[in-house]
């Protein structure tokens, strides 16, 4: 049930928790690329995103309501081109993205801050501006755009016909593409210096708690150590939630509208498999695959 309107909360982690996003110069640059294309391709408002050695965050929203094909997009070309980079082979992601709405200003800020912690709160590194990886808290302080490259491998490959050894982060396929952040639609960050002001505080807090709570840090020498392959240690993890506000009163009314679109989606599915074309489905929803028989091409016609 993705609403165009909406803001998204979206996690994807890697397999079995590997690290086969950890920092390098050329995961970074091969990250970005794909991030700023699959965000200038489908029309989406990035907010805030960072990426660790297993996961990644981002805050978002999809004002054409193309949510699904975005996620698609990136998630595919992230795990072809830096599993390539790590020389991984098998199942990139643990599962498919999860994707949560974020219902209210409040909430907004406070996932903002999440997505920023990530460093620090895993006792990786002791300040935000030391994690190796790519970050949305460089651009959000400055609020220059940054340029990385595209690796247009299809150009490498196209007219290859001695196979010759081609590298694949070679300037001669790398197409520039410009990541821009989206401004936080917060009507309290709307005033010069405000989101500046927002920031530092947000930083100094999320350092002072990953102090209290750390002992020691990984550090950013040890972040870069890190083996791709090698599993990180098994957290806690709670489950997702369905969205994130800070106002019970919209929760509830989230939760009374999914219901009713869950209930009319399992209604129509059960027709449409049946090959019942004209069955009605809810706004936003995504019709389940059929294989195209004999008696169903009848019906349709």
């Amino acid at each position: 049930m993705y609403q165009a309107g909406e803001i998204y909360m979206v996690t994807a982690r890697c397999f079995q928790r590997r690290n086969l996003l950890r920092p390098s110069d050329e995961t970074t640059e091969v990250l970005g690329g794909v991030l700023a294309r699959a965000v200038r391709r489908h029309g989406v408002e990035l907010f805030a995103f960072s990426v660790l050695s297993n996961h990644l965050h981002l805050v978002l929203r999809a004002p054409e309501g193309n949510l699904p094909r975005y996620m698609q997009y990136l998630m595919a070309n992230i795990s072809k081109k830096v599993g390539a980079l790590v020389g991984w082979r098998g199942a990139f992601w643990e599962r498919r993205y999860s994707a949560s709405p974020i219902l209210d200003d409040e909430a907004l800020l406070e996932r903002v801050r999440y997505v920023l912690s990530h460093g620090p709160k895993e006792g990786l590194v002791r300040h935000c501006h030391e994690w190796p990886g790519l970050s949305a808290l460089p651009l959000m302080l400055d609020g220059r755009p940054r340029t990385f490259h595209w690796f247009n491998w299809t150009r490498r490959t196209s007219g290859n016909r001695r196979r010759e050894a081609r590298a694949r982060l070679d300037r001669r396929w790398a197409e520039a593409e410009e990541l821009r952040l989206a401004k936080l639609p917060h009507p309290a960050l709307q005033a010069a210096g405000a989101l500046t002001n927002f920031l530092r505080r947000a930083v100094r807090a999320i350092e002072e708690q990953a102090a209290r709570q750390h002992g020691t840090f990984l550090g950013r020498t040890g972040v870069l150590r890190q083996r791709p392959h090698a599993r990180s240690a098994p957290t806690q993890r709670k489950p997702r939630p369905p969205c994130h506000t800070t106002i019970p009163a919209l929760r509830e009314a989230f939760l009374e509208r999914y219901r009713g679109f869950a209930a009319a989606f399992r209604k129509a599915s059960a027709r449409w498999m049946k090959g019942e074309l004209s069955a009605p489905f809810p706004d936003c929803a995504i019709k389940p695959f059929v294989w195209p028989r004999a008696g169903l091409l009848q019906s349709a016609a």
